[in-house]
């Protein structure tokens, strides 16, 4: 079992009681695909070069300082001295703040999810009750926190036995959903479009466990570099635009799609006898969805 590294060591409190804690990622970043820039002609690796745009000097790490920008190339510069004295709670307390209904929060808020754990076996007890607490109670707990230089709101709710921390945005970043083109409120719905377009919905719900919730772009991406490693050489294969049909058409046809397709059998034990074979279809869907990469092997001279 892997032991997750802390990021971040300090307290939640609410009210009297404070426990000790320790924040850890929740993502697991190995998983992201990442390429090195490489020199053409020699396949060197090109370094990242901290190059001055002002004297043309490459830089060192000590040469740098943080600066903000008032006016055009008017700039007041900050020491990483003066960064350490601007003092806050949050950067070692969460303090929670007040508890609220999950379904308050809005979707777009949700920004990164981190893991906090009890700091010390002494903690233990108290983390878990507070777990125990906003499970029956079906609350969160809002506080803010210091974390990589800013004062971040977090969402303190339970999740697997543990404290899952949700850093939110603050609201004033969220754009403005009637900034995007082409949004009318005042677009009448024809009724029977919309009935047969509920009814779509209706025959195609499902549960969210049901849904491979697999990035295919990078298991293709994958798949490629593997091939790449072996020699071979990669053919993609484009999928045919399909003909654009009227919407009652096409909520029509898709209505009928969902109907025939064939629902998994049900031994006496209850289990289903089709679910590894859903399995394998989905995977061949995502194969077929993350550009159909074939390979065949270069042929030698």
């Amino acid at each position: 079992m892997k032991t997750l590294r802390s990021l971040w060591k300090g307290h939640i409190r609410f009210s009297l009681v404070t426990i000790p804690i320790r924040i850890y990622n929740a993502v697991d970043t190995a998983q992201t695909v990442r390429f090195n820039q490489l020199h053409k002609e020699c396949s060197g690796r090109v370094g990242y070069d901290k190059r001055c745009k002002k004297c043309n000097k490459v830089v060192s790490n000590e040469d740098i300082v943080k600066g903000y920008q008032y006016e055009p190339d008017q700039y007041v510069v900050f020491e990483k001295n003066d960064i350490d004295k601007v003092k806050l709670n949050s950067t070692k307390v969460i303090e929670i703040e007040g508890f609220v209904d999950a379904g308050e929060i809005h979707p777009t808020l949700y920004e990164a999810p981190y893991f906090a754990g009890p700091d010390g076996e002494v903690a233990a007890k108290t983390y878990a009750l507070l777990g125990a607490a906003l499970k029956d109670s079906g609350k969160m707990g809002i506080g803010k926190v210091v974390l990589r230089d800013r004062e971040d709101i977090v969402a303190i709710a339970p999740h697997g036995g543990g404290l899952l921390l949700h850093r939110l945005r603050y609201p004033a970043e969220i754009k403005s959903m009637g900034d995007v083109p082409l949004i009318d409120d005042g677009i009448k719905t024809d009724k029977e479009e919309l009935k047969l377009a509920k009814s779509l919905v209706d025959s195609m719900a499902t549960s969210l466990g049901r849904i491979e919730m697999k990035d295919g772009y990078h298991g293709a991406l994958r798949e490629m570099i593997q091939a790449k490693i072996e020699g071979k050489e990669i053919v993609t294969v484009e999928e045919e635009d399909k003909p654009v049909v009227d919407i009652m058409t096409a909520l029509k046809q898709s209505i009928e799609q969902a109907k025939t397709k064939k629902k998994p059998m049900v031994k006496a034990t209850g289990k289903k006898t089709g679910q590894k074979a859903g399995r394998t279809s989905a995977k061949k869907v995502t194969k077929k969805a993350s550009s159909k990469i074939k390979s065949k092997k270069r042929k030698t001279a």
